[in-house]
């Protein structure tokens, strides 16, 4: 079977960066723009109630634009980059049949692989296996699983941080279950997005005023009401082992509240400290990503936003 013309294939762009390098910006200008729509790429911004420390863009800064793939389950469900392929697969499809591109802005890049070039052959979810270790992880304490998955698959552990129990959970679960390392099973055969001419756009601003902009804007979350919304969140009763309280800010603004250790200037010093490491590791990632326009700068910057309008104007017009 012969591929699809150029012609025939519908358009995609995404736009791809660390936290804080200006991605919503960038694709709320392109949209306005170019017609599009955006879908949120972020394994935060799925969980309601969870404003705030994700970042997610209030409506009123939306300027009309649609946002996808947001405020998807509550906190205590489970949500895997499988779960965020399905749903994202319906956005594309909707998007397209209603004439308008859709425009990715990718914080995670699990979720966009997983969009992108598909998902292993990885074996079902064991509730049974699970609640075995999420007692083992209560008996023993924090690092008990980290360190049960590195004797098992070194490799996998190495990548997944002791404090996620989830994905430290799953690592195993796939480990026993398939009889294979995670990383054998995840280089298998894989069935990739077909259908879309993709077009990528990366945002890579000078590490120190990157830096600078993550310590800025933790600030201003908090002056936004985070720590509000924490002390909310906790009214609600969600529970401190539900998911979202694991994200960077969340589980610093909790212990903060809840125990009282140091003062709001401290948490916020840990968060900002956690969020340069998380960028670094975004960056890191993306890098690897093939067939990227990198521009130097944050997504706001007007040079970049010519940039990005020159990359994405369409190559019949």
């Amino acid at each position: 079977m012969n591929p699809p013309s150029p012609e025939a294939l519908a358009r995609l762009i995404v736009i791809l960066g660390p936290t804080a390098s200006g991605k919503s910006a960038l694709g709320i200008s392109l949209a306005e723009r170019l017609g599009g729509e955006v879908l949120v790429c972020d394994s935060t911004q799925v969980y309601r109630h969870f404003d705030i420390g994700t970042g997610k863009v209030p409506f009123v800064e939306q300027r009309g634009i649609p946002h996808h793939l947001v405020d998807l389950v509550e906190p205590h469900e489970v949500f895997t980059a499988g779960e965020y392929r399905r749903r994202a697969l319906e956005v594309l499809e909707d998007v397209r049949r209603r004439g308008n591109l859709p425009i990715i802005t990718a914080g995670t890049g699990l979720y966009l692989r997983a969009l992108l070039e598909g998902l292993a052959d990885a074996p079902e979810r064991s509730e049974e296996l699970r609640e075995r270790l999420r007692k083992k992880a209560k008996q023993y304490g924090p690092g008990y699983l980290h360190r049960v998955l590195a004797r098992m698959d070194k490799e996998a552990a190495s990548k997944i941080a002791p404090r996620d129990t989830q994905k430290i959970i799953r690592a195993i679960e796939i480990r026993k279950l398939a009889g294979k390392p995670v990383g054998e099973i995840h280089r298998g055969g894989r069935t990739a997005l077909e259908g879309y001419d993709v077009t990528k756009i990366g945002l890579a601003p000078q590490r120190e005023a990157l830096y600078a902009r993550i310590n800025a804007r933790v600030e201003a979350m908090v002056a936004a009401g985070w720590l509000e919304e924490v002390r909310g969140l906790i009214a609600r009763g969600v529970p401190a082992a539900a998911k979202p309280f694991q994200f960077i800010g969340y589980s610093d603004l909790r212990e903060y509240i809840e125990r009282g250790y140091a003062t709001t200037a401290d948490a916020i010093l840990r968060i900002q400290q956690a969020t340069r490491r998380f960028s670094k590791r975004q960056t890191t990632w993306f890098r690897r990503e093939p067939n990227v326009n990198w521009l130097p700068d944050f997504g706001d910057d007007p040079s970049v936003t010519s940039a990005a309008h020159v990359i994405t104007h369409p190559t019949n017009s």
